[in-house]
């Protein structure tokens, strides 16, 4: 084989993070796949980094701000109270608020992130990132083991270079979040091999093919229990022809999840190592600027191994490497027969006699597809204006010592209004999901079918567990007698009022402005809180602020009150 520049980004403290005891995802994995590099001696032919981690304000390109801010604060300690009793950021099992989670996070998204850049500067043609692949992720929540999507993250920055980026996903799950998060755009193309059908995440029909303008450039590609190798290819190849005929990308992110190897805790297919590795093989072979990312994988010495030989595969030394392992720190997890490999087992193959039906549907939706779709591009600074000015990111600030007085009056206002105005803001009802309670069947069972399901799922109404598999309700908050929502985390309750609309969405990040009903209702608030035409009336700001008070003082008669007697 033709030899590649190889970029290889490791961290060290990535392998000390642990999601829990009884978890499955186990980041030890990262650990265990460099001790073989190292015993392979594959280290050398490749260009070793370290990436600089991610900041917050980097995060924050894809995800909320409020949710980053999350991340950064939570702890087991305190996980109740900043996710307001598991419904919000952290919703189910899935995901664990462990020690260390936002470092972790860091770590993986940087990785992907120092990898995108590298390539599209030119100075690798295949950039490895074994702590990233997490495709789970949400804009503002947590899902599948995920916290943040550092795939979104890395084509994004491949955006600032390139017109089209085309992301292939060969985890056993369906890469809902990558899909979601360029499920209207033309610039990215999306193409998912996973097990559908009462499976986690739910998602991921053929028909799912995105919406507007990117109409056509998601392509699922739905499979069912126990796929051989010989069968995966067969689909693989002529769908990944006809992508890169039509959509002609400029790189290539390749998600090599490994839960989809034979054997996995939570995997369901029956690909071998050489099977799973022969898609990063068949990638490379068109020469197309390649991303190599890892995902899942629950069984860990199999993960370990596939993404070692796949690393031997970047570096088309694959043929050259003795399949009997060399001695290595974690040797003895890999008994009884000590070799690079994995074995296929003898589960029954339910895609016999459907494969054709699948791979026709699929050549058909892109067939439909136009030529390539441009893109205008524009020179992009290597630095922001404040690095270029000296300014410095607002995250990396420290507060400035020689306040003067005005200064500090000026910043006891803005608190002020601040919170006048939060404790104004008035919060949205619970009418929508008491509607969409109502509207929905009161039981559930396994004998729907799988597309209203995947419907259930994209609405919202239903949950599925990556742990269990098994559907749930999305949480809501309980609701107390005297009709206010708790929180859970110390803050005034919510009144679930009947003067708010039907229908609307009850937000936690409330703030003074709507969007809907546009500036009106943005110059009602302003002038509540007490600032008419750029001044500040403090009277006015004052009165408002005792008739909000007044809304949740509680009535005489409800108040207990203790009298000593002298």
């Amino acid at each position: 084989m033709s030899k590649r520049r190889v970029t290889y980004y490791y961290d060290p403290d990535v392998g000390a993070y642990s999601y829990g005891l009884s978890h499955p995802m186990k980041p030890q994995r990262m650990r265990i796949t460099h001790e073989l590099l190292t015993a392979y001696d594959m280290l050398p032919k490749m260009h070793v980094l370290r990436a600089k981690r991610a900041t917050a304000e980097t995060m924050t390109r894809f995800h909320t701000d409020e949710y980053v801010r999350f991340l950064s604060r939570v702890t087991p300690e305190n996980v109740e109270q900043l996710t307001y009793k598991g419904t919000q950021f952290l919703v189910g099992e899935d995901n664990p608020a462990f020690e260390g989670v936002f470092e972790f996070c860091s770590i993986s998204a940087g990785g992907s992130i120092a990898a995108a850049q590298r390539l599209m500067s030119g100075q690798t043609d295949i950039a490895i990132n074994w702590a990233g692949g997490l495709h789970h992720a949400k804009k503002r929540e947590a899902s599948g083991f995920c916290y943040i999507n550092d795939i979104v993250l890395a084509i994004l920055e491949m955006l600032r270079s390139v017109p089209r980026v085309l992301y292939i996903d060969i985890d056993c799950h369906h890469g809902d979040g990558v899909e979601e998060a360029f499920y209207t755009t033309d610039r990215v193309m999306t193409c998912s091999f996973h097990k559908f059908g009462e499976y986690f995440p739910g998602t991921g029909t053929a028909r799912d093919r995105g919406r507007g303008k990117g109409r056509g450039y998601a392509l699922n590609v739905p499979l069912k229990d126990g796929i051989t190798d010989e069968a995966y290819r067969s689909v693989f190849e002529p769908i990944i022809d006809k992508i890169l005929e039509i959509f002609q990308p400029s790189a290539i992110v390749l998600q090599c999840g490994a839960d989809s190897l034979s054997g996995d805790k939570l995997g369901c297919l029956n690909l071998t190592m050489q099977g799973h590795a022969s898609c990063v093989q068949y990638i490379r072979k068109k020469n197309i600027p390649l991303l190599l990312l890892g995902g899942g994988g629950y069984t860990v010495k199999n993960v370990a191994r596939t993404w070692t030989y796949e690393t031997a595969c970047a570096l088309g030394i694959e043929n050259d490497i003795d399949l009997n392992l060399p001695w290595n720190e974690y040797f003895e997890w890999f008994g009884p027969r000590y070799r690079l490999e994995v074995l296929a087992s003898n589960v029954e193959d339910l895609n016999t006699g459907e494969l054709d039906k699948v791979r026709t549907e699929a050549l058909q939706y892109l067939s439909e597809l136009k030529p390539a779709p441009a893109a205008g591009l524009q020179t992009v600074p290597e630095e922001s204006v404040g690095e270029h000015l000296g300014v410095g990111s607002a995250y990396e600030q420290d507060p400035l010592d020689d306040t003067d007085e005005l200064d500090k009056e000026l910043a006891q206002h803005a608190r002020f209004v601040y919170n006048l105005q939060e404790s104004m803001a008035q919060p949205e009802s619970e009418s929508e999901s008491e509607g969409e309670e109502s509207e929905a069947p009161t039981t559930r069972t396994r004998s729907r079918s799988r597309r209203a399901q995947s419907h259930n799922v994209r609405s919202g109404k239903k949950r599925m567990s990556l742990l269990t598999g098994e559907y749930y309700d999305d949480p809501r908050l309980e609701e107390r007698e005297n009709g206010y929502y708790d929180l859970g985390c110390g803050h005034e309750p919510w009144a679930n009022s009947d003067s708010v609309t039907r229908g609307t969405r009850r937000h936690f990040f409330g703030g003074a402005a709507r969007w809907d009903s546009a500036l009106q209702q943005v110059i009602l608030e302003r002038e509540r809180a007490g600032v008419q035409n750029g001044t500040f009336d403090l009277s006015q700001a004052m009165a408002a602020g005792r008739q909000d008070e007044e809304l949740f003082e509680p009535p005489e008669d409800e108040m207990d009150v203790d009298i000593k007697d002298d």
